[in-house]
């Protein structure tokens, strides 16, 4: 940026030298007629004296001392300058463009070897919460965002991929890895930005996730029906919290002490049980998660009727494809969902 800064001011210096030379020569200059020359000529003029090619003097200095002084000027002036110019284009081309080659085959590196990860559409405000704590809980991320500022707040987070593009275009989605992502999270400004994403996204991959930033409730109608699997509006969010810090202070307080500990990283998750699973017939109380992994269920979301029971009982049975709500650490949740995933043959042996 620095660089970029001082290439502009040198350009706007440089732009003022050729105009302050071109109307010097246009308003004091004779030809070899005695003629005050034109326009064209002028700016000739300025263009062979900085650029010292040695074609002639359009412009007669011969009878004019006062000229004579005014053109040394220019060539000292606008000779350096014109140095420091090339100079200062030389390091943006190279240390700008190379070690942007080279970033961007690091970043098409690395998302290479991504499999299941979140691409995150947006890299403003929103967005840098969002990569964060996919990050915390171990989520592979790719952020993808037009603006080279933004997504240099992420340069930061180790293990991100970074891709300057628009998130709305097929072929940058596609250089994400869209085909061997898991989920996306459209939190682009606009929501007709995100409901085009959401389009994009469920044409090319029927069976992915898809969460999306809306605003405007109308628009959030439209982003569900065009496919996405959820809506988030940051207005809502916004006012629940309000509510909540007037009416439940602790159990706010709570919350954010659960997602600021440095220690370990505390979270309310989810843990999938397939039909495979060798939990499949057992009674929650018999999985013994508190024992064996250190979390609490706070909630079994049953396969048959899709519906939540809240604070399960032990007796409660597990069924194929359920899904159980807990809260712990995020490493013992990878290893209840590890265990989970086991079949009964792998159980068993």
């Amino acid at each position: 940026m620095e660089l970029r800064r001082r290439l502009t001011y040198a350009l706007l210096a440089l732009l003022g030298v050729v105009i302050v030379a071109t109307c010097g020569y246009k308003f004091f200059g004779l030809d070899e007629t005695g003629r005050h020359v034109g326009w064209i000529d002028a700016l000739y003029m300025t263009v062979v004296t900085l650029t010292s090619v040695g074609y002639g003097e359009i412009v007669s200095t011969a009878h004019s001392p006062g000229l004579r002084v005014f053109n040394a000027l220019i060539l000292v002036f606008g000779i350096g300058l014109m140095m420091y110019v090339f100079s200062i284009s030389t390091a943006f081309v190279v240390e700008g463009e190379l070690k942007n080659i080279f970033w961007r085959r690091k970043m098409q590196k690395r998302i290479a070897g991504f499999r299941g990860h979140i691409i995150v559409c947006g890299a403003g405000e929103t967005g840098l919460p969002i990569v964060q704590e996919l990050i915390r809980t171990g989520r592979q991320v790719v952020v993808v965002d037009h603006d080279p500022e933004r997504l240099h707040k992420h340069k930061e987070l180790e293990g991100v991929g970074l891709i300057e593009g628009d998130g709305t275009d097929e072929e940058v989605l596609e250089q994400a890895g869209l085909d061997r992502a898991s989920g996306v999270i459209a939190a682009l400004p606009s929501d007709k930005d995100n409901l085009v994403v959401t389009v994009t996204v469920r044409q090319k991959q029927p069976t992915i996730r898809i969460v999306a930033r809306n605003l405007d409730p109308k628009m959030g109608e439209k982003i569900l029906r065009a496919g996405a699997n959820s809506v988030v509006s940051p207005n809502l969010i916004g006012g629940m919290r309000l509510a909540s810090e007037m009416i439940r202070p602790h159990v706010v307080s709570f919350l954010d002490l659960m997602l600021k500990e440095k220690s370990k990283t505390l979270r309310i998750e989810e843990v999938q049980v397939p039909y495979h699973s060798a939990w499949v017939g057992k009674e929650l109380g018999q999985l013994d998660l508190q024992e064996r992994f250190s979390l609490c269920c706070l909630a079994l979301r049953c396969s048959t009727d899709e519906t939540y029971r809240y604070n399960p009982h032990n007796s409660e049975s597990i069924k194929g494809n359920s899904v159980l709500v807990v809260m712990g650490n995020v490493e013992d949740v990878e290893t209840a969902r590890r265990a989970a995933a086991a079949s009964h043959a792998v159980s068993g042996s």
